[in-house]
């Protein structure tokens, strides 16, 4: 799940693409949580906002990249 830590590129490339459909749903789900923190002036950490979405696309890469590597 994202938190604080970055997810790592080679971690999830170790990942199976059903694991990473769920990684991208996980986060997800953290980036709407803190969407309500902020809504609710709770926001602590406005730096996660930024670690999400940048985990979602690190994520959204590999994927595009397992399936290019499956087509070759």
């Amino acid at each position: 799940m994202a938190n604080s830590n970055s997810l790592r590129a080679k971690e999830l490339r170790e990942k199976d693409e059903a694991g990473l459909k769920e990684e991208i749903l996980n986060i997800r789900k953290e980036q709407f949580n803190l969407r309500m923190q902020q809504g609710a002036g709770e926001m602590s950490k406005p730096h996660l906002f930024k670690n999400a979405r940048r985990d979602v696309a690190r994520v959204k890469t590999i994927l595009a990249e397992k399936k290019q590597a499956g087509k070759a």
